[in-house]
């Protein structure tokens, strides 16, 4: 379970600063504030998780849109000389009440202090997530501020766009399973019943087929038991959910992803869209290439994907080229390799990755449309199936009624 910490630590330069961490254990937060360099000296965990404030009326995270046009504006701020606190202090007044402006409110107070922006925002993670962060600081380090803030606006921007076309893509079909669902449980339950009397008969004397038998045996059930079930599929949904919230449910779940069939190469293009895209980004800005990988490993959203390119960036630091541990992975389709190898050797890798991330959005795009236009007929196929066995099911001992009264 993801709960939220409240820490105080010590930077190297002996200074004081508190913040925000949301993690599954304190070992992880102790981790973490180790990785920015800072000793700490108290941690104090909260009593409820990031869902559970989402649950019981916390404040919402604000969306893609909304902080990819905070990155755009700050960057277009500081580009025309405007000062780092009064371009945080302009954004924060513009901004709608809730979590963003609180969020740039403390951060505007700890740059005041002589903190850095990153490290600043780092405090949030709800609002500012370990890939912005990474990238602002190496931004911050390289002198190129406002070029990444740039970036990491058409990155968001892009995100979202690309989340809402997957969202609007399967909005209908979900609408069709739920629709569908409760359709066919009314049936079962509510109208199936009403045959029940009329049937007793033939069951008495042994002619009432099976397939009749077996829909009155569920209905029966699903009138017993059916509240029973459902709490057993919320307490089931809800475990779930919150093992699925521990690194070994994470990686397990990621894992199973990409091994669907028809979903999971789509579910990794995506993935390796946003790795190519950060990674292409991050070297067109100069940053050396060990550095980009271990910033733009997050970027992919996927434990196994993110091991693969951990391992690859340990390569690099050996001198190995990065294309060999990538094919290693079995994960990245052999195309991407392929152009990544040629691009190492003609020395264009951050030209060529934008352009493998272009050109695998297009595709991948496509193929989700597809399988998208696929799965409406499909599901209407298997609901007219359920139907057409429950039609089958009271028809039959109805037409053996029929015939045996003629």
């Amino acid at each position: 379970m993801v709960l939220s910490f409240q820490y105080e630590a010590i930077e190297p330069s002996g200074k004081r600063v508190t913040g925000t961490i949301s993690a599954t254990s304190e070992k992880e937060v102790v981790q973490a504030i180790g990785d920015r360099g800072m000793l700490p000296i108290r941690i104090d965990a909260a009593s409820e998780s990031t869902a559970g404030r989402r649950l019981f009326g916390g404040k919402k995270a604000p969306s893609g849109l909304v902080m990819a046009r905070v990155y755009r504006q700050l960057a277009d701020l500081l580009r025309a000389g405007v000062a780092l606190l009064r371009a945080i202090e302009i954004i924060e007044r513009q901004s709608e009440p809730g979590m963003l402006p609180e969020a740039l409110a403390d951060i505007r107070k700890s740059v005041a202090d002589g903190e850095g922006l990153a490290a600043s925002m780092g405090k949030h993670p709800r609002v500012f997530n370990d890939l912005t962060v990474s990238m602002i600081r190496a931004g911050e380090e390289g002198g190129f501020l406002e070029d990444v803030l740039t970036r990491i606006a058409d990155y968001t921007e892009r995100e979202a766009e690309l989340r809402g076309k997957v969202v609007g893509a399967m909005a209908y079909p979900m609408f069709l399973s739920v629709v569908g669902t409760l359709v066919v449980v009314g049936l079962v339950v509510f109208f199936v019943p009403k045959f029940e009397r009329m049937f007793n008969r033939l069951r008495a004397k042994g002619e009432l087929p099976g397939i009749t038998e077996w829909l009155l045996g569920v209905s029966e059930f699903l009138r017993n038991y059916g509240l029973y079930l459902l709490a057993g599929i919320v307490v089931v949904f809800y475990l779930t959910r919150r093992w699925l919230a521990t690194p070994a449910g994470t990686a397990w779940f990621d894992r199973f992803r990409l091994a669907v069939p028809t979903l999971g190469p789509i579910i990794r293009s995506f993935a390796i869209v946003r790795f190519t895209r950060v990674l292409g980004t991050m070297l067109s800005n100069g940053i050396p290439l060990l550095t980009a990988l271990r910033i733009a490993k997050d970027s992919t959203g996927n434990v196994a994907l993110t091991e693969a390119i951990s391992k690859a960036a340990d390569n690099v630091t050996t001198g190995a080229s990065l294309s060999e541990p990538l094919r290693a992975s079995g994960l990245f389709p052999r195309d991407v390799i392929e152009m990544v190898a040629v691009a190492e050797e003609s020395n264009t890798l951050e030209r060529v990755l934008i352009d493998v991330a272009d050109s695998t959005e297009r595709r991948t795009t496509q193929q989700l449309d597809l399988f998208v236009r696929l799965l409406e007929p499909m599901m209407l196929l298997v609901m007219a199936v359920v139907v057409m066995i429950i039609v089958a099911a009271l028809l039959l001992p109805i037409m053996k009624m029929s015939s045996a009264l003629k």
